[in-house]
């Protein structure tokens, strides 16, 4: 087992952080922004960054390599989704999309939004943990975190409908 910190500051003892997640034993801030057959979307645990969405494989696997060809056309449309409302209602023009495989845990994408707050810290790749790092130790935007939560979750719930 090993110790997570969550974005609220708690510190759960976990084998594997997505599993928790994604089999609802751990409920991440705000809960689930949008759930499939095979993955699972909810805001980071880790870092508060309003539209920071984690999109985990429900199953556990370690590689993209691993998906099945129904879980890869899941996969695709629902980041697009997500991708999509993140625009339409965030406001979040660019993001930053991370996926490796030497993860601790399974198989997961961090769809990382740019804010022109993180300009400050850079602007490639190399930028992104300080503003990770950055974001953990601001508690002040836990509201706004929150409410883009509700705004993301309330938009692909009506796309859902909508097919």
């Amino acid at each position: 087992m090993k110790e997570v910190t969550l974005a609220n500051g708690k510190i759960i003892k976990v084998d594997c952080l997505s599993c928790a997640i994604t089999s609802g034993k751990v409920e991440p801030d705000g809960g689930v922004i949008v759930e499939t057959d095979h993955f699972h979307a909810h805001q980071d645990v880790a870092y508060p960054i309003k539209g920071l969405v984690i999109v985990a494989s429900k199953r556990h696997i370690k590689c993209m390599d691993e998906l099945t060809e129904e879980e890869q056309l899941d996969y695709i449309k629902l980041i697009a989704k997500i991708r999509q409302a993140q625009r339409d209602i965030l406001g979040i023009e660019y993001v930053y999309f991370f996926y490796n495989e030497d993860t601790t845990h399974h198989f997961h994408l961090w769809m990382v939004p740019r804010y022109g707050w993180m300009y400050e810290f850079g602007r490639s790749v190399e930028s992104v943990r300080p503003v990770l790092l950055h974001a953990r130790k601001e508690k002040s935007n836990r509201e706004e975190v929150m409410e883009g939560i509700r705004l993301l979750k309330e938009e692909l719930k009506r796309k859902g409908r909508e097919g």
